[in-house]
């Protein structure tokens, strides 16, 4: 199970969102937040493994919160402007997602998060092994 949160400052992308990550079997929202203190805050106490991540958000966007993590998750970024796609790469983001999402192109983003996640336990499990 993947423990994951909303970041977003529009109230009807994140019920989006979390609509869409109950449909995902794999998916858990631990939180929900219209802005990136709040997330931040809540991420001190509560380590998850997945964000859902606005860009263009008020007081801390959403490439400034991601650089702010000392031990950031996965990211995928949910926002309507095209041209941080660069900055996305340059944060290692898992995928890159504009909005108005559709359900198919956030469940491909949700699984290659799983599929990552997946592949670093498994690394875990046979550096354990080795050693």
């Amino acid at each position: 199970m993947i423990k994951c949160i909303a970041v977003d400052d529009e109230p009807l992308a994140l019920e989006i969102i979390e609509d869409f990550i109950k449909k995902v079997p794999f998916l858990t929202l631990a939180g929900k937040f219209e802005n990136a203190a709040k997330a931040l805050r809540f991420l001190q106490d509560e380590p998850v493994d997945l964000v859902f991540l606005d860009i263009k958000m008020p007081d801390i966007t959403g490439i400034e919160f991601l650089k702010s993590l000392k031990y950031p998750p996965l990211v995928v970024f949910t926002t309507a402007y095209g041209e941080y796609a660069l900055d996305g790469f340059d944060l290692d983001v898992v995928d890159y997602l504009l909005k108005p999402v559709p359900f198919d192109r956030f469940l491909k983003a949700a699984s290659k998060a799983h599929e990552y996640l997946l592949a670093n336990q498994q690394k875990t499990m046979d550096a354990r092994s080795v050693a």
